[in-house]
């Protein structure tokens, strides 16, 4: 089973925060300087502290999983080889015999592979939604603090996302979020992975940001 599997991102590229925002009856704040910053959200989700301990023991809650398919893998293999090799012995009832049970194996490998498969991207999804949706909450604070009046999601991943043909590495705030995430989040940086293990988000299903209140 492979380790890169899509998951799903709980704000929609192009987050947009208006620091000065206000209520309808409030009279409009005067004109100031627009100040913008780029974000690659989904590697800032990606990248927390947080994320990728809980990507990790989600990986380990699969390995007895992963485990048993490869085994069934081998053994419809090794049934697969057995066949061709005595095929010409055996009598026309004993080959067909022979081809159900791998047919059969085969088909119950599928099923076994598919409700992992299924069962795994369901639970990612929660991980990285309950990340985002904290994420996005320091993203907002951070953008208020700093007076940014446009947060662009950079990541380039969405058909809605706008492109970003240009950028200075000053506005880029990616990394800065994922710091003050992982201070806040008090979650220490669990110990290095197999490059094969690394989490990577992609293909996110785009829902609504969640509203930050004006300050």
């Amino acid at each position: 089973m492979k380790h890169s599997l899509a998951i799903v991102v709980m704000l929609a590229s192009g987050i947009v925060l208006s620091a000065a925002a206000q209520t309808p009856s409030a009279p409009a704040a005067p004109a100031g300087p627009t100040k913008i910053a780029v974000i690659a959200f989904q590697t800032a989700v990606g990248q927390t502290n947080e994320f990728q301990r809980n990507f990790a023991d989600l990986q380990k809650k699969y390995e007895p999983k992963r485990t048993q398919l490869k085994a069934m893998a081998d053994e419809i293999d090794g049934l697969q080889k057995q066949l061709q090799a005595q095929g010409d012995k055996l009598s026309d009832a004993e080959r067909a015999s022979r081809a159900k049970v791998i047919d059969d194996k085969q088909k119950s490998a599928q099923r076994l592979a598919e409700d992992a498969r299924n069962d795994l991207q369901g639970e990612m999804q929660e991980i990285y939604n309950g990340v985002a949706g904290k994420v996005f909450d320091t993203l907002a604070k951070y953008a208020q603090q700093q007076g940014y009046t446009l947060v662009v999601d950079g990541s380039g991943s969405q058909q809605q996302a706008p492109v970003v043909l240009y950028a200075s590495p000053s506005t880029d705030i990616t990394k800065a979020i994922i710091d003050a995430y992982n201070v806040s989040s008090g979650v220490p940086a669990p110990p290095p992975q197999p490059a094969a293990s690394a989490p990577k988000p992609a293909a996110p299903k785009p829902a609504a940001p969640k509203p930050t209140a004006a300050h």
